[in-house]
């Protein structure tokens, strides 16, 4: 069974940065497109970024263009989200997922096979 683990939430000040990590189990994390998904209170889940299998192809959400970076070591089946000058609208959950695809465009269009717990992080103006 496939399980995702995330860590690495927390409270920051705004400019500042956070490193989340998500942990593979249960399968070869290189057979997965990953990203990363986020939920504000009172809003809908939203797709952040994706990165291939081969970490060739990323795509990301126009609203975090220039201040993440998506990044993978499949021989540790981890994915990493690096966050960099935070704004207090990025409070959220943050929630790792995956799909079983060469595509990375499916993870945004078709939605994850799974889904990690979840990892809050908070950011404060």
């Amino acid at each position: 069974q496939v399980q995702l683990v995330e860590s690495g939430g927390g409270l920051v000040q705004a400019g500042g940065s956070l490193r989340l990590s998500c942990a593979t189990s249960g399968r070869s994390a290189s057979v997965f497109v990953m990203g990363w998904f986020r939920q504000a209170p009172g809003k809908e889940r939203e797709f952040v970024t994706a990165i291939g299998r081969g970490s060739t192809i990323t795509h990301y959400a126009d609203s975090v263009k220039g201040r993440f970076t998506i990044s993978r070591d499949n021989a540790k089946n981890t994915t990493y989200l690096q966050m960099d000058n935070l704004k207090p609208e990025d409070t959220a959950v943050y929630y790792c997922a995956a799909r079983n695809t060469k595509i990375v465009s499916y993870l945004k269009n078709f939605g994850p096979e799974y889904w990690g717990q979840g990892t809050q992080v908070t950011v404060s103006s």
